[in-house]
């Protein structure tokens, strides 16, 4: 089967908008501007809608016994216009399964049957939930009512599991630990562009989910604890006094305290001595949620002010091998991350009640929970655990759909890994890491899936070079070069319109584009045609050097056509330098090419461009001499 992607010479009139140049649009995007639920000006519009469901889910599991189990009640409400005669239902745990389609090998340790239904009902009714043969991670269930608009449907799942030995994201972490994800069947998306999410759960595309209420219950055998995403409603149910107590006072303070030490845990201190117990946890208006659970895990906590108007504090958590040096700084590390990223970038105040960091391998994100494995070097510990937290604003926050485009997420959680790190290690070396890590293996790489334009849907990547540097450094350079195009005040300004428009929302990539022209005053479809949609990379290269009459003229060709910034550094026979800053805005009108005038009476020795984290693809042609 051949297919082709068109990303040029598409031209498309968005409703009203007063930029003359437009934007590629997907045929399904371009339904949703005319139907009235997105605007050009890059606001939700008047017919704006999305659906949402209450979770009360409880799950029972007792390592090392690999079984989970569980039952749920879901209230389903259509906001949408349309009446709904199938529900699509989300088994991300098939993935799991041999035969499921994923991105890269699986080992046997991998290898489950799959998430079993052991029951279903809609609307009181029991209903045939059959297995999907096709080993997909979502299944359909006809309504034999239709769900009419502003109507609800109310759902009861039982399950059971067993979680896998070794996985990317979740499942087993040791004997007696686990961290559970994507545990608990849910309804898919149902949005205004696309319809019912039927993407595949591949291992590589990550999150799309509603904005849902949620209640967990997590019933584990006595001295095991849980952390999960959320509140926990009953500490004094589940924990002995003493340690109920730390828990609330760490709530207050910057101290750190050891809520629960490996001598505690060894001495079946910490929890009620009841056979079983029952950790309550709620969470509202959130997309997804995550549980971790040990009998040996120690326990830190602290908080943080996030709110300086209204001195909300967020608690702080960690919970992790004693033998995990860097995790033992592990509170400090993410206090100061949701102190930085209120306050500075993306300066939004962290929204959550409680950000816990456990210790396992995925370097993954989930809403108020971190999953990461331990490393001997703290400095990159630390690194690691501010991407994953900055991620509390793209996606889940924001409400990306990260099967389409992920960039809108993983690109942010990577320009803010680098705007925190320069503060914490100094530009050179934040910005030398950055380099290292985000931009090299994509300027240097000339496979041709490199070259394929940002907004690429992530699921026509699969798992090519292009679909993690389309990802994650292309799209994090792209917002670094407009920074310095508009300048920081003004491209926070933007930011948090765009921000303010579509918390709790799913904003799309138009949205985001659109905010910004409006935010700004300006068309910047220029510089997203130019950076998102084209095939572009960065390579400039120095044409001629000429005598001027009032000094010299530097001519300089743009081979890559990426419209980024670079510094033209000029060293004289006297061998001082100068440095003059170029900003995108050179590349606006003259595109291809541009020409720099500078004024010096002195002779020049050489001329050279220098991009810093813009690295360029051919450094051979970047001076003269």
């Amino acid at each position: 089967m051949l297919q082709k992607l068109y990303f040029t010479g598409i031209l498309l009139t968005v409703l009203s908008s007063s930029y003359s140049q437009d934007l590629y649009q997907p045929r399904d995007i371009q339904q949703a501007y005319k139907k009235g639920t997105r605007t050009s000006n890059g606001a939700p519009g008047a017919n704006y809608w999305q659906n949402k469901g209450t979770y009360n889910i409880q799950i029972t599991t007792a390592p090392p016994d690999r079984t989970v189990k569980g039952s749920e009640q879901i209230t389903y409400i259509n906001n949408s216009p349309d009446t709904l005669k199938n529900l699509v239902i989300k088994l991300i745990q098939n993935i799991h399964k041999p035969g499921a389609s994923r991105d890269g090998d699986a080992q046997s340790d991998y290898l489950t049957d799959g998430v079993k239904i052991d029951g279903c009902t809609v609307n009181g009714k029991t209903v045939a939930f059959k297995e999907n043969n096709n080993h997909l991670t979502w299944n359909t269930i006809r309504l034999s009512s239709p769900l009419l608009p502003k109507d609800s449907v109310k759902l009861t799942f039982d399950w059971h599991f067993q979680a896998s030995k070794e996985s990317g994201r979740e499942g087993m972490l040791d004997s007696s630990s686990i961290f559970l994800a994507y545990f608990y069947p849910r309804v898919a998306v149902y949005d205004d562009y696309n319809g019912w999410d039927r993407a595949t759960f591949t291992d590589m595309q990550e999150f799309y989910n509603d904005f849902n209420d949620y209640r967990l219950t997590v019933k584990i055998p006595k001295n095991f604890i849980a952390w999960a995403t959320g509140t926990l409603e009953n500490p004094q149910e589940v924990l002995n006094k003493e340690y109920a107590d730390r828990l609330e006072k760490s709530m207050t303070t910057n101290e750190l305290i050891h809520i629960a030490t490996n001598d505690e845990l060894k001495a079946n201190a910490v929890t009620q001595q009841k056979d079983w117990n029952e950790w309550v946890f709620t969470s509202t208006h959130i997309p997804d949620v995550a549980v971790c659970i040990s009998d040996h895990y120690v326990w830190d906590a602290s908080s943080v002010i996030v709110d300086d108007a209204t001195k909300r504090r967020a608690s702080v958590q960690a919970a992790f091998l004693d033998k995990a040096k860097d995790f033992h700084y592990m509170v400090g590390f993410a206090q100061h991350a949701l102190d930085w990223f209120s306050h500075n970038w993306p300066g939004v105040a962290y929204p959550y009640p409680k950000m816990t960091v456990c210790q396992g391998f995925a370097d993954m994100e989930y809403p108020m929970m971190v999953n990461d494995g331990s490393t001997s070097d703290t400095t990159f510990s630390r690194f690691v655990a501010e991407h994953e937290i900055a991620h509390t604003y793209f996606p889940f926050y924001m409400g990306i759909n990260e099967h389409r485009y992920p960039f809108m997420d993983e690109g942010w959680a990577t320009t803010l890994e680098l705007l925190i790190g320069r503060t914490e290690s100094g530009k050179e070396k934040a910005e030398n890491l950055y380099k290292q890590f985000r931009v090299a293996g994509w300027i240097n790489d000339k496979e041709a899936s490199e070259d394929l334009p940002i907004i690429t849907p992530a699921t026509a990547l699969g798992s090519s070079a292009g679909y993690g540097n389309n990802t994650y450094g292309k799209p994090s350079l792209g917002y670094l070069a407009l920074i310095d195009y508009l300048g920081e005040d003004e491209f926070k300004k933007c930011l948090h319109t765009y921000m303010d428009r579509w918390n709790g929302k799913h904003p799309i990539p138009w949205d985001f584009f659109f905010s910004f022209n409006d935010a700004a005053g300006q068309d910047l479809n220029w510089f997203w045609n130019n950076w998102f949609f084209s095939n572009n990379y960065i390579d400039f290269a120095i044409d001629k050097v000429e005598k001027s009459r009032k000094g010299f003229t530097v001519t300089i060709k743009n081979i890559g056509g990426y419209p980024a910034p670079f510094d033209v550094v000029v060293t004289y026979d006297d061998n001082t330098t100068e440095s003059l800053h170029q900003s995108p805005a050179i590349w606006k009108t003259q595109n291809k090419e541009a020409k720099i005038q500078i004024s010096s009476s002195k002779k020049v020795k050489t001329v050279q461009l220098k991009g810093g984290i813009f690295m360029d693809a051919n450094e051979k042609d970047n001076t003269w001499k």
